[in-house]
């Protein structure tokens, strides 16, 4: 495909580049600047295209690898990594979220909420939150695997509905 038909078929597709960029990004300045990293990946491999094939696809292929790239360069930058001798930090007193009376007032009352669900419904949800798989749960209490989802999930409404107001 000769350069000019190349950059022509390109700049065709740029409205439709723009729209998939803000639906990746949902930021009209990251959706900006993605559709011009865009374009400019597709120029320098425009040697790669292969004719008879989904130009289209083939664009909004380089848009979305871009898109997966960045945002994994992004989370990754974002990890904290200590780099102090001894591993210093990582063993310094983490925050609770309980640093006043109001919090742990908050904490009995949702402890005494659970403790007040009738059985079937306390046991599964107080072993699925100590960590116990949904699996292990339902062998323990020998019930269904639907059956403790199902409570579990009855128990988690049943105390946003209780707790409605602390959001």
């Amino acid at each position: 495909m000769a350069t000019t038909d190349f950059q022509t078929r390109l700049m065709s597709l740029q409205a439709n580049m723009l729209n998939f960029a803000y639906m990746l990004t949902s930021n009209r300045d990251d959706a900006h600047d993605l559709l011009q990293d865009t374009m400019l990946k597709a120029l320098d491999n425009a040697d790669k295209y292969v004719e008879n094939t989904n130009f289209k696809g083939w664009v909004f292929t380089i848009m979305r690898n871009l898109f997966i790239n960045n945002y994994r360069r992004v989370v990754r930058s974002a990890t904290v990594i200590d780099q102090t001798e001894d591993l210093y930090q990582l063993n310094l007193c983490q925050d609770s979220g309980i640093t006043s009376p109001e919090g742990t007032y908050s904490v009995q009352e949702i402890t005494d909420a659970i403790a007040a669900f009738p059985e079937k419904y306390r046991v599964p949800f107080t072993m699925h939150v100590a960590g116990y798989k949904y699996h292990e749960i339902a062998e323990e209490t020998g019930l269904p695997i639907g059956t403790i989802k199902s409570r579990i999930f009855t128990a988690r409404q049943q105390l946003q509905t209780r707790f409605a107001d602390y959001r």
